[in-house]
Formats: C-alpha cells, structure tokens, sequence
C-alpha cells in the first residue's frame, strides 16, 4: 500500500495539485477496503479525524479525474473503487436491489467476451471506446436464498 500512496504523491506533484493528509487518509480508505464506497459511507470513516463532506466529494472527483478511482453510478448514487493498480482493470458489476450490496464479477470468459463486443462495437461504429460500464441488478445469493425461503414458508401455511 506504502508504493501506491507514494506514486500517487508524485502523480499528484507532476499534475500540479498538493498530496494532502485529509487526501491520504481518504486514499487509505479506498484501498484498505476491496468493497465499493460512496462518500457518505467513506465520510463516516473519517469525519472523526476533522475532514468534511465537502472534502470527501472534492477528493473523490479529482481521484476520478486522474483515473486513481473508478465511479460507478447506480441509481443517483455514485460509489468508488480503485482503478489504479487494479489486478482487475476490466470488470462487471452486479447491484443486489434488496441489500444494496454490489459486486465484482471477476470471469475471465465473461471478461473476454465483453472485451469482443468492444472491438465489435468500435469496429462497425468507427469509436474509440476507452471504458465500459457494465451493471446487473437482481437478488445475490443470500437475498435469493432468502426469498426462496420465505416463498417455502408461505408455501408451508
């Protein structure tokens, strides 16, 4: 983690902006957590080391900027993960709408056949496409389970 930090503080020198404490506190959240955060979540993380909303959504956006996070919208909400560094830089998404939680679906096949359809898509439409965002929504396991079991139960009665 140490390497990331200090590479992304020569990063922020060489574009001209200041590494700042309140920037590496927020930096260590996001890479010390493999789950997707949006700022109200990584705010509560660090409001009680004195750094505000404002500077949580600040940082956010100019850690966007510089390609240092991924921002995934869902539904009005933006969430964050490390892009830099990635050991998986191409991924799916996969929103659960009953617990809200999202996951990464990391399949090599899934992935190369996403990364075709990019080649296909810019190959008929003349683009260069620099991103793909993908999202599915439905029940994970343990709120498909769940729902399953409650369905048994009103079966049951």
């Amino acid at each position: 983690m140490n390497e990331t930090i200090e590479y992304i503080k020569k990063l922020f020198k060489k574009k001209g902006y200041k590494f700042t404490i309140q920037k590496k506190i927020i930096l260590e959240i996001l890479l010390e957590n493999k789950e997707h955060k949006n700022a109200k979540q990584i705010h509560d993380k660090v409001k009680n080391q004195n750094i505000g909303i404002t500077t949580v959504y600040r940082t956010l956006n100019l850690f966007t900027e510089l390609d240092i996070v991924k921002e995934i919208n869902i539904s009005g909400t933006s969430y964050y993960e490390i892009k830099i560094f990635s050991k998986n830089p191409f991924h799916i998404h996969f929103k659960c709408f009953k617990c809200n939680s999202i996951i990464d679906i990391n399949n090599k096949d899934i992935n190369l056949n996403c990364l075709d359809l990019k080649q296909k898509v810019e190959s008929v439409s003349n683009l260069d496409i620099y991103d793909i965002n993908i999202m599915f929504t439905g029940l994970c396991k343990s709120c498909k389970e769940e729902f399953l079991w409650q369905d048994q139960q009103k079966l049951e009665q």
